[in-house]
């Protein structure tokens, strides 16, 4: 090999290390190494520009998708798993094997928990109702429920959805959401047959830790849009609160808050679950009051909101007692 062609091998090996792509497993290994989950997303969607080969990005999209939905950022979450959904692509090397089918499931859930039923029905109404996965078809039917939950705007608009859930605890095709129905029934009417249920046949599921109140049922949009014909009591648990956090947590509560911060807690379209949230709140030591937000839709929407103790911690302590929160500008 002569000198001059020696030296562009030399070169187009050195410049395609250089430029080379990175791949979806280093994106999530950096990603998880920043100091808040905050910044954990703004570096994946920095990174995913930079992708061409179809099964990374449609990995790193998954990733985002996941961190997006730590953060309760569901309308984002659920935009990231469409993406996703949406690239023709095989999984990528070291990253979380999914389905596009399954994809899908994690958008109307997002969709969902933001109280975005029509993005919800769309993507149920889409391909994979007709998906030949038994597991795929037990949550379309699920979420479909779900969905009729969240469009209801009284007590009476329960009725349908909540007997097919019934119904669907007698076939065991859906045996896989038993668990979910159940917790969905009890929530909803405040029946303690249905904790119960949930305590006796599933004692080691997360449901059953939500009923026990070992784990506190966060307060999602999904189950705060729902008008509910009870209320679901969870028990005292047997777990000890402890509110501390991490340093880095504190200082980023700190520089973005003063004390005339205030912070979301939920969003209702029924006044009368906003006051059941504002009550709990306020017996847990927070200032906590509610505002009415009329949208171009015109449908009034209450939002719990709770002050700030100016300390900067109170975003913290919220979420340690269970409350997850936003910052309400």
């Amino acid at each position: 090999m002569n000198k001059k062609l020696f030296a562009i091998v030399i070169f187009s090996l050195f410049t395609s290390l250089i430029f080379a792509e990175p791949k979806a497993k280093d994106i999530k290994a950096q990603a998880v190494k920043q100091s808040t989950v905050e910044e954990s997303v703004s570096y994946v969607k920095n990174q995913i520009k930079s992708l061409t080969v179809a099964s990374e990005k449609r990995a790193a999209y998954v990733f985002l998708a996941s961190l997006q939905e730590q953060l309760a950022l569901y309308g984002d979450a659920q935009k990231s798993y469409a993406t996703a959904a949406g690239i023709a692509a095989g999984d990528a090397e070291g990253m979380p094997q999914k389905t596009n089918e399954q994809l899908v499931i994690d958008a109307v859930r997002c969709a969902l928990c933001c109280g975005d039923w029509p993005t919800a029905d769309s993507y149920l109404n889409s391909a994979v109702r007709n998906s030949k996965d038994a597991n795929i078809q037990s949550y379309v039917k699920l979420y479909a429920q779900w969905s009729a939950l969240c469009k209801a705007e009284n007590v009476d608009d329960l009725n349908e959805p909540l007997e097919l859930l019934k119904a669907y605890l007698k076939v065991q095709s859906m045996k896989s959401v038993h668990p979910v129905i159940l917790l969905t029934l009890w929530y909803v009417t405040g029946d303690k047959s249905w904790s119960e249920q949930i305590t006796k046949n599933y004692p080691n599921s997360t449901e059953a830790a939500i009923v026990k109140g070992d784990v506190q049922l966060l307060p999602t949009p999904f189950w705060f849009f729902v008008p509910k014909s009870g209320v679901a009591e969870q028990g005292t648990g047997t777990f000890k609160e402890d509110i501390s956090v991490a340093p880095a947590t504190k200082t980023t509560a700190a520089a973005t808050t003063t004390k005339d911060s205030k912070w979301q807690l939920g969003l209702f379209k029924t006044e009368s679950n906003a006051k059941l949230l504002c009550e709990e709140v306020k017996q847990k030591g927070f200032d906590a009051y509610i505002i009415s937000e009329k949208r171009a839709s015109g449908t009034t929407y209450y939002i719990v909101l709770v002050k700030d103790d100016g300390t900067g911690t109170t975003a913290d302590k919220l979420r340690s007692s269970g409350y997850d929160c936003y910052l309400y500008e």
